[in-house]
């Protein structure tokens, strides 16, 4: 596949890879041998929010980091369904495709429901999962996520989406603790590739997601027991203001035996502490 001309191959200097799916293809990283770890990103990033953590662990592992269709360099079409269970059906079909064995998840955002649903389908091909920012269970009881979400889903909220690009204009910069760290050059890579309305779609639907995919959330978590014996290594920046700090304390109860290092950082944490990210997971494999 081509990339487009505002790619810049210096901060993002990886061959393009494509899996053709029913909806649309699917643009992935692919890079390194050893053992296969799968990044999987959030909204409204795309692989490039992993691209710190691609260069240092491809020299050791085998470095796989899809992204979502109607997110970075995939596809963005206009009748697919857009809702983490399909997401998460097109990670698996990735992971079959590549016929990926023992994989690490690095999951982030919604990232954490889409990846974790594979390892609560198939717990026996993960060997380890490293979570940083994100959530598996009903959103329904946190009221100022649910009110926002409710409102993104009418069509004042589909406007700043899609017309204005609400995502990667407003929530994204919310994401850093220092602002420093999203320079105009890393700003624009977000942007660009939703730089349309008709290419926003993915970001609406999220942010619908938030309480419609509610009852998913929830069939996810009453699985949690299938983790158990899976190593976890949990990273959190205390400093984020999209997710609750308690959403790491729920973390922690459900699963005591993870390892846990929290990093003085937004939601971001793998932009903004990158080498100190790589290094946590490179300690813990």
């Amino acid at each position: 596949m081509n990339t487009p001309k505002w790619l810049d191959r210096i901060l993002y200097p990886f061959a393009p890879h494509s899996l053709t799916l029913e909806q649309g293809n699917m643009h992935y990283v692919d890079e390194g041998e050893g053992e296969p770890l799968v990044f999987v990103h959030g909204t409204p990033t795309w692989s490039f929010v992993w691209r710190q953590q691609i260069k240092s662990l491809s020299r050791q592992y085998r470095c796989i980091a899809p992204d979502h269709l109607g997110f970075g360099l995939s596809d963005k079409p206009a009748d697919f369904s857009y809702t983490p269970a399909a997401h998460a059906d097109n990670l698996e079909k990735l992971i079959e495709h590549l016929q990926l064995k023992q994989v690490t998840l690095v999951v982030h955002d919604f990232g954490g429901p889409i990846g974790l649903s594979y390892a609560l389908r198939h717990p026996a091909n993960v060997k380890a999962l490293v979570i940083l920012n994100t959530w598996m269970w009903s959103l329904a009881e946190e009221k100022t996520i649910r009110k926002a979400s409710k409102f993104m889903s009418g069509s004042i909220g589909r406007f700043l989406y899609l017309q204005l690009g609400f995502s990667p204009r407003i929530l994204l910069p919310q994401g850093y603790a220092q602002r420093r760290h999203l320079t105009k050059d890393i700003h624009s890579h977000y942007l660009k590739p939703l730089h349309t309305s008709t290419k926003r779609l993915g970001t609406w639907h999220f942010a619908r997601a938030l309480h419609e995919a509610n009852p998913y959330f929830a069939n996810l978590w009453e699985q949690r027991a299938k983790l158990k014996g899976i190593p976890k290594l949990i990273l959190w920046g205390e400093k984020d203001k999209l997710l609750p700090r308690h959403f790491l304390d729920k973390w922690q109860q459900a699963f005591p035996e993870a390892q846990v290092e929290t990093f003085k950082t937004g939601h971001f944490l793998q932009e903004e502490k990158g080498g100190e990210v790589s290094d946590a997971i490179k300690r813990f494999l």
